[in-house]
């Protein structure tokens, strides 16, 4: 990763393609000018771009900004300080919300990870706030001795030791970033509603294609083992019989998916329990109800289905807990403890279950 600054020539590199001001106006008087990198409110097409790529695809895992101090319009020795995540998509969030403000923006090494995630994680945590605060030199850049840390920060924070050793008072920010100036302009106070964490439909829509892309290709190793399973028979695999014998379990696979994957997380606060396994095993099973009424299938297969699908349903609605703010990782460790051998057996019956479909397919049982 080249060490370039923001405003020199642009690269591949993530972390140096950010908006900068196109005349830098003259550092904090006594701020050592070589550490500081500019950057602006403005979106550009490259962070639109961006932003989608992490919703549908791994490259979120290396979508960073290098750590250190960066400067928000023209920040002076009296600007507030904002602490963020080295995550690109955290960052520009951020920048995007201090547009008309001049202002200082820390960003921690969090290893590329969001500032909820890295906060559970020790990655935005209160030695890497030490840290930055010691290497970006910030009581050369600001004279007063106050720094602002996004609430979602705070597991990992511990305020009273970062003063001990650095001198910086913490303040939580809001929640949303969108409420910055709100909280700014009330003295840095945050309203009861600025503190709640909202987890709209919309909140849970856009996190849903890094659900379904996963399961997606799950199923489709899925759907090449069943089209094996069915068309198979003493004499070799028949393609006919795999296509026709097989399409049955295509779709409720696929439902499976759109279930677990789409229909839970959307439905969360809707669906009784609290569990994620179970509610997605609810919708699953519902979803393999109207799957079977629909089309044709063979009645010990559909012993088969109503134990498999709802289930597979039920697992990969668990994994949206990652990505949710309705559970904590005590939590999920419960559930999990609960969940993943229902899980191994569930499949090891279903498995069984084919050999004998299969056997008696073929007449031998």
């Amino acid at each position: 990763m080249k060490n370039v600054s923001c405003c020199g020539p642009q690269t591949k590199d993530t972390s140096d393609n950010l908006p900068c001001c196109s005349k830098p106006e003259a550092p904090a008087i006594g701020f050592v000018p070589s550490i500081v990198r500019r950057v602006s409110a403005e979106w550009t097409w490259r962070d639109y771009l961006g932003q989608i790529r992490c919703r549908v695809s791994s490259f979120r895992n290396s979508y960073t900004v290098k750590p250190g101090l960066y400067a928000a319009g023209n920040p002076d020795k009296n600007s507030d300080v904002f602490v963020s995540a080295n995550y690109k998509m955290s960052f520009d969030i951020l920048r995007r919300a201090l547009k008309g403000m001049n202002a200082w923006i820390l960003a921690l090494d969090t290893k590329g990870i969001n500032v909820w995630c890295a906060a559970g994680k020790g990655t935005f945590g209160t030695d890497e706030l030490i840290k930055r605060i010691s290497e970006s030199q910030l009581e050369k850049a600001v004279s007063h001795k106050r720094i602002i840390v996004p609430q979602l920060g705070a597991p990992g924070i511990a305020a009273h030791i970062v003063q001990q050793k650095t001198g910086f008072r913490i303040s939580y920010g809001p929640v949303d970033a969108r409420d910055i100036r709100q909280y700014l302009d009330a003295g840095y106070k945050a309203t009861e509603e600025m503190r709640r964490i909202k987890f709209t439909v919309w909140d849970r829509l856009v996190l849903t294609p890094m659900e379904m892309i996963p399961a997606l290709k799950i199923y489709a190793l899925y759907a090449f083992l069943m089209f094996f399973i069915m068309g198979l028979k003493p004499s070799g695999i028949i393609f006919k019989d795999g296509l026709a014998n097989g399409l049955p379990f295509f779709l409720l696979g696929f439902l499976a998916v759109l279930s677990g994957a789409l229909v839970t997380p959307l439905l969360l606060p809707f669906v009784p329990f609290r569990s994620f396994a179970v509610k997605g095993w609810i919708i699953g099973l519902a979803f393999t109800f109207l799957g079977i009424k629909n089309i044709s299938i063979a009645a010990p297969t559909a012993v088969f289905s109503f134990l498999f699908f709802p289930l597979a349903s039920s697992y990969i609605a668990l994994q949206f807990t990652g990505s949710t703010v309705f559970t904590g990782m005590s939590g999920v460790k419960k559930e999990l403890r609960f969940a993943m051998p229902v899980y191994i057996s569930a499949a090891f019956i279903s498995i069984v279950l084919l050999v004998l479909f299969k056997l008696n397919q073929w007449g031998l049982l």
